[in-house]
């Protein structure tokens, strides 16, 4: 017997997605549509930078001293991949290579003054995007989101 549940008129498509409205992996999967998009037309568009040159280059801009070995482990990017990313931004100018003075077999990254410019506009850009993303969102509702995103993030495998 065919079901006769009634198809949710609001969900996407006009689709029934009762059974994976419970699934995190389909939500955040969701959740992601709108700020794929905001960062296509915002950062990759404008700035020619895809989510893994962006992540780099603003955690560089936020850790003095950091290494190719700790972008690795808090990327999740294998070091092979994360060294032609770097090449990348350093091509750009973006970006600097520089021998440790204590450890000359360590390199730490810097932006450089283009590097340093590019996250100001950044940082402008996703202000922005941010808003629109979560104007929909009280205040409360934003941190409790963070805060619930965190600790589902917390377990993942390094």
């Amino acid at each position: 017997m065919p079901s006769t549940r009634v198809t949710d008129p609001t969900g996407p498509g006009h689709l029934d997605h009762h059974r994976l409205t419970r699934l995190l992996g389909y939500q955040l999967a969701q959740a992601s549509i709108p700020t794929n998009r905001l960062f296509k037309s915002n950062i990759e568009a404008s700035c020619q930078l895809n989510k893994l040159e962006f992540s780099l280059l603003m955690l560089v801009a936020s850790n003095e001293h950091v290494t190719p070995k700790r972008l690795s482990v808090a990327m999740n990017v294998p070091g092979p991949n994360l060294t032609l990313l770097l090449g990348r931004l350093e091509e750009r100018g973006l970006l600097q290579r520089e021998r440790s003075e204590t450890d000359r077999r360590v390199q730490h990254l810097r932006l450089t003054s283009a590097g340093e410019a590019l996250v100001q506009k950044l940082e402008t850009i996703i202000d922005r995007m941010e808003a629109d993303l979560l104007s929909h969102l009280s205040p409360g509702e934003r941190t409790l989101l963070f805060e619930l995103l965190t600790k589902v993030a917390a377990h993942r495998k390094v």
